[in-house]
C-alpha cells in the first residue's frame, strides 16, 4: 500500500509539473512486484502520464518482467476490477504511445535461462549505461 500511494504521489507530481510548464517530461517507470494489482497501477499511472505529455520508459525487474513475455502466468493477464484489464493489456498500449520504451532488466532473460525471443514484440533488453542516462536525464521524473 505504502508502494502504491508513493507511485501515486510521483505520478500526480509529474502530471501536474508537466502540465503547469507546457513541457514534455519523460517518465521512468520501475516495477519490480509480482503482485497484479500494484503492476496494473504502475500501468495505469504511467498510462495517465503519457496522455499528459510524459514519454514512457517502463523497466520491468525481478517478477514484474514476466509482464513482457509471451507465455506470460494468468497473474499478468488477467483482467482486473473494475475496467477489466490486466497489467500486460495496459503496458502494450503503454508501448503505442509516442516515443514509448519498455525493457526489462538486463539480468531478468539470463535469471530464466531465456533468450529475447520470449519477449512480446516491442519490448526490449535494457542496457545498463542507456539505463541509467535515462534515469539521470535532466527531463526525467522517477516512478518506482
Amino acid at each position: 500500500m505504502k508502494r502504491l500511494l508513493a507511485m501515486t504521489v510521483v505520478a500526480g507530481s509529474l502530471v501536474a509539473s508537466a502540465a503547469l510548464s507546457g513541457e514534455s517530461k519523460s517518465l521512468v517507470t520501475v516495477v519490480t512486484t509480482a503482485e497484479p494489482q500494484t503492476q496494473l497501477m504502475a500501468m495505469v499511472l504511467t498510462m495517465q502520464a503519457a496522455k499528459q505529455g510524459a514519454t514512457p520508459h517502463v523497466l520491468l525487474c525481478g517478477p514484474a518482467g514476466d509482464i513482457a513475455l509471451k507465455s506470460a502466468p494468468d497473474t499478468v493477464t488477467a483482467g482486473q476490477p473494475p475496467m477489466d484489464v490486466s497489467p500486460q493489456k495496459l503496458m502494450m498500449g503503454i508501448l503505442k504511445q509516442p516515443g514509448a520504451k519498455i525493457e526489462v532488466c538486463a539480468l531478468y532473460l539470463p535469471g530464466k535461462a531465456a533468450n529475447a525471443d520470449v519477449l512480446l514484440d516491442g519490448i526490449g533488453v535494457a542496457k545498463p549505461g542507456e539505463m541509467a542516462g535515462a534515469l539521470l536525464a535532466a527531463d526525467a521524473r522517477l516512478s518506482f
